[in-house]
């Protein structure tokens, strides 16, 4: 039986949940291959770890600014610059451990839903210390330069777009695959009966014939998510559209959703941690949200319309331009745009309808199995 091993970056989430989405999917193949998920970062050491991960949060979160100029700095600074070998050099010294780990696995095939392991595994081919294909799997909508790590078996992409930008830097044409960014199997059938919308808005306690929105995020410029959710429910009365309000981990904010929906009986659905995002979004017609690749897939999976917030600058501005372009996004700049622009689609049915037919026009619900057919027929061949 084929072994796949898939590396991931706990460095944000979306490239931890592509990795799992391609784990999840390969054991539905027929017949299924053993997939085996790593991520990167739990065998590296503790202060690179802080660094890559804990820095890179906060580093966004407090000085976009700052991000935003190091993303443009690095997306034109060559492969072979001083400050990337220097980078890499730090990165090898850090990461001895994962490459051990990664020996020890004795895959047949490897593929990074992030550059760094695709670089240190480039590293290990060019020695002649591993022999197996390694693929690298692009998981937003735009390509940067972190993303050209020579020698991959091949490299997938989430648009023809992002192919075409491969190609033009210098990627063969051959290694490229429009495959989309992995979602998990729980998004890959949006005409399955247990994603009908009205099913699933009954399922949670929503009237199937109220307009639902789910709002799933806050952040800068727009307010934390209970005083979002607040503020949208004054922009219509008792009959007017239902909130579906998830707040992760966050108790505190779970708290304040909770005191809402008591507050505004029948218009609010306070969520905390759930692993059935599925059901949530299928039981929308508008979905609140930060530009991140895998969450924007898996609304596009779903031909779910979204208004976007608060971009992270960079990957996700590029994100969030790119479903802008195709008519599958709004994006609301502030808290006041956010309101008025709720207000509008919440009652614009024929708009909505238009938005949600572009995204699901732009969806790839099975790009994980795309990926792993890729994967599989080169490892065979």
């Amino acid at each position: 039986m084929t072994k796949l091993l898939i590396l991931s970056v706990s460095a944000g989430n979306g490239h931890v949940r592509a990795a799992q989405a391609l784990a999840a999917t390969a054991q539905t193949l027929a017949p299924p291959c053993t997939a085996v998920h790593i991520d990167a970062m739990a065998h590296v050491a503790g202060g690179f770890r802080k660094v890559y991960t804990d820095w890179y949060i906060q580093l966004v979160n407090r000085a976009p600014e700052l991000w935003s100029y190091l993303h443009q700095r690095t997306d034109t600074t060559p492969h072979h610059a001083p400050s990337q070998r220097l980078r890499r050099g730090i990165e090898r010294l850090s990461t001895g451990a994962l490459v051990k780990e990664i020996r020890r696995e004795q895959p047949d095939a490897v593929i990074c839903t992030h550059f760094l392991p695709a670089e240190l595994l480039m590293r290990e081919r060019n020695r002649g210390r591993i022999d197996y294909p390694v693929w690298l799997q692009i998981t937003d909508y735009d390509l940067h330069n972190m993303w050209l790590v020579p020698g991959m078996a091949g490299y997938l992409a989430a648009t023809e777009e992002v192919a075409f930008r491969l190609r033009a830097r210098g990627i063969p044409a051959d290694r490229i695959h429009v495959t989309g960014i992995p979602v998990m199997p729980a998004f890959s059938e949006p005409d399955a009966p247990a994603l009908a919308r009205n099913a699933c808005a009954t399922e949670l306690g929503l009237d199937p014939s109220r307009p639902v929105l789910l709002m799933a995020s806050g952040g800068a410029g727009v307010g934390d998510l209970p005083s979002m959710v607040e503020r949208v429910l004054g922009l219509g009365g008792e009959g007017s559209f239902q909130v579906i309000a998830v707040a992760g981990r966050n108790v505190e904010a779970y708290g304040k959703l909770e005191a809402l929906a008591r507050r505004y009986p029948g218009r609010v659905v306070a969520i905390g941690f759930t692993n059935e995002m599925h059901k949530m979004m299928a039981a929308s017609d508008l979905v609140v949200t930060k530009p991140g690749g895998l969450t924007v897939s898996e609304c596009l999976a779903l031909g779910k319309p979204m208004l976007l917030i608060s971009p992270i600058p960079g990957q996700e501005e590029h994100n969030a331009g790119f479903l802008m372009e195709e008519g599958a996004a709004w994006l609301a700049y502030d808290a006041i745009g956010l309101d008025y622009k709720v207000a509008r689609l919440m009652a614009d049915t024929a708009k909505l309808a238009n938005m949600a037919a572009r995204s699901r026009a732009l969806g790839k619900p099975q790009a994980a199995r795309a990926v792993l057919q890729h994967v599989l027929s080169d490892s065979a061949a």
